[in-house]
């Protein structure tokens, strides 16, 4: 149960920086998110959806894992994982936040799923 609830956050949030990137990049909410200018936002517009996307995918894949009920462990699993490789990664590359953000929740609910 725990674990489940842990993957619906994580699956929220992905959703929350898909709509970030996709919709409201150049928009007030989005500067604020990011800590950009506009002009900044403008150049990389294309680029942020195509992250954003990506973010959707994720929150599908653990939507759908908790969907399966008992048969979506290796979906969540692989999900999860998905998610903390990119967390790793853009924490390391572009800013720490993104450890505590994105790597720190999917890293629970692995240990989670890991225990139940």
């Amino acid at each position: 149960m725990a674990a489940n609830i842990v993957i619906g956050i994580v699956a929220a949030l992905h959703a929350y920086f898909m709509v970030l990137e996709m919709f409201l990049w150049t928009r007030p909410a989005g500067l604020r998110a990011f800590g950009q200018t506009l002009e900044q936002a403008q150049a990389s517009k294309v680029l942020a959806a195509n992250q954003g996307l990506y973010n959707g995918f994720l929150a599908a894949g653990l939507v759908w894992g908790l969907l399966a009920g008992p048969q979506g462990m290796a979906i969540k699993a692989f999900f999860l994982a998905c998610v903390l490789v990119a967390g790793l990664y853009g924490g390391f590359t572009a800013s720490r936040k993104i450890l505590f953000i994105q790597a720190l929740p999917a890293a629970i609910g692995l240990a989670l799923l890991g225990w139940t």
